[in-house]
């Protein structure tokens, strides 16, 4: 009768190989699985387990909200980002743990089903709604119908990924407005989205000189072949990763972003290029390296 052989019965030698292979056939095996949104996307079967892993933790993860939430009290969170206001005034040392938990437990990702509430007051959204008439922009979208303004003229340039995915996440077009309104106005650069994009330049310089810093080896060698992060940057950028990354990491990338400010994104970016420095190091051409970012 047939008796599969045991990867330990094999020689040594052949049993790398034998990994090798088995790895290089599952990467090539593409599987088609839902996302969060429930749009159909294709990857690998690695990237399937590795999705099912984040899955996993973000189960745990809510876990530890709804603890916090039973401890606590509901909306606690509201509490603690009122109060870490007054933090400059007030060292208080429960405002100060509350305020520290609150960051840890954000940066580990919101839940799913608590994101577009915990977005919308965490962000400042909701108070700048607040400043508003409730009718306000029932009256905004109202006197722009079917008009071709500097707004929607920004959408072109890349802003729809955003209002895309912000749609998505949050109960209302009004909720998603306001989101998208608090982002352009206090959370990004000035001008990112405006004809020249002038700010969006201002964070490729900024980045340019982050890696520089930060990665000199890297940045040398991406100088010497004729890489300009540029060619990457802009994109990660304009569209705030949703382009570029799983939707499920764009979201924990944007819990941080809406509660910590612009500062994520050249942290995320630089975590890109480090985790690919090696493989940089090897390119020579500037298309090589545009492939493996």
């Amino acid at each position: 009768m047939y008796r599969s052989q045991r990867k330990t019965d094999l020689p040594l030698e052949i049993q790398p190989i034998l990994r090798t292979s088995i790895h290089a056939r599952r990467a090539n095996i593409v599987v088609k699985f839902q996302d969060p949104f429930g749009f159909m996307v294709e990857g690998n079967v690695d990237d399937v387990n590795i999705l099912n892993d984040v899955r996993e933790k973000m189960r745990e993860q809510e876990k530890v909200w709804w603890t916090m939430d039973a401890s606590k009290g509901v909306d606690w969170y509201l509490q603690t980002y009122a109060s870490s206001a007054a933090l400059k005034s007030s060292l208080s040392f429960s405002v100060l743990v509350n305020a520290m938990a609150l960051k840890k437990l954000i940066r580990k990702g919101i839940p799913t089903a608590l994101r577009p509430k915990v977005w919308f007051s965490l962000s400042g959204a909701a108070k700048k709604k607040s400043t508003v008439p409730d009718s306000y922009y029932n009256d905004l979208t109202f006197a722009v119908q079917d008009k071709v303004t500097p707004a929607t003229k920004q959408i072109d340039h890349g802003l729809n990924y955003v209002a895309a995915l912000l749609l998505l996440v949050m109960k209302t077009e009004e909720e998603a407005f306001w989101m998208l309104a608090v982002l352009l106005e206090n959370v990004l650069v000035n001008d990112c989205y405006t004809d020249n994009l002038s700010g969006c330049h201002v964070d490729q310089r900024v980045f340019k000189d982050m890696l520089t810093k930060k990665c000199p080896r890297l940045s040398a060698h991406l100088e010497t072949i004729g890489f300009d992060v540029s060619l990457v940057a802009t994109e990660w950028f304009l569209c705030l990763f949703s382009k570029s990354l799983p939707s499920e990491t764009t979201m924990r990338v944007w819990d941080v972003l809406f509660y910590e400010g612009a500062k994520v994104l050249f942290n995320i970016a630089l975590a890109v290029f480090k985790m690919k420095e090696e493989e940089l190091l090897m390119t020579h051409h500037v298309g090589d390296a545009i492939k493996i970012i």
